[in-house]
């Protein structure tokens, strides 16, 4: 039986997927604080795949990130009030995740170049066991392409959180 995870309370979760029903892909996730600016400070991660989050429904990392962004008090997400979920393929996967280039999705470098251009902090969480190199290189690309953006990283995947040290700097 798949456990649920539910969104972190107080915040407004939108989702773009393909058209496909069900979907196939999901391009991007936002959770915004209710009571967020009209200029939110924004982390845009960037993790490997999607499960089954949506609107309605967090997975484990989804939630694990609301709760590390929103509610921890980490000092690196001080005053932040959005969160843009990306995915270094779009493909919609649980288990047996092989990283194709078709399981990249036509819309998933726009979407991570514009979740990029609009964050304060890029948050790479694809985990320190994700061995899509090519892959990540050119995401790498697309960061330092977009000048002035915080970059960190998680330690592990979201799914495997452990919090102490959970957040670190990233050098490219």
């Amino acid at each position: 039986m798949k456990q649920t995870f539910l969104h972190r309370p107080n915040l407004r979760i939108t989702a773009n997927f393909s058209n496909e029903n069900p979907p196939v892909f999901r391009y991007r996730l936002v959770a915004i604080k209710e009571s967020a600016s009209d200029k939110p400070k924004t982390v845009c991660a960037i993790m490997q795949n999607p499960s089954y989050a949506n609107e309605e429904i967090a997975d484990k990392s989804v939630q694990v990130l609301e709760r590390v962004v929103f509610e921890k008090g980490f000092k690196e997400f001080k005053n932040i009030e959005r969160l843009t979920v990306v995915n270094q393929f779009a493909f919609i996967q649980t288990k047996n995740f092989e990283g194709t280039t078709e399981q990249i999705g036509i819309k998933n470098n726009l979407a991570i170049s514009n979740a990029i251009e609009e964050a304060d902090i890029v948050l790479i969480a694809w985990g320190k066991d994700n061995g899509f190199i090519e892959r990540q290189n050119y995401i790498i690309k697309i960061i330092n392409s977009k000048k002035g953006k915080k970059l960190l990283k998680t330690s592990r995947h979201p799914s495997r959180v452990i919090y102490k040290d959970f957040i670190q700097e990233y050098s490219t």
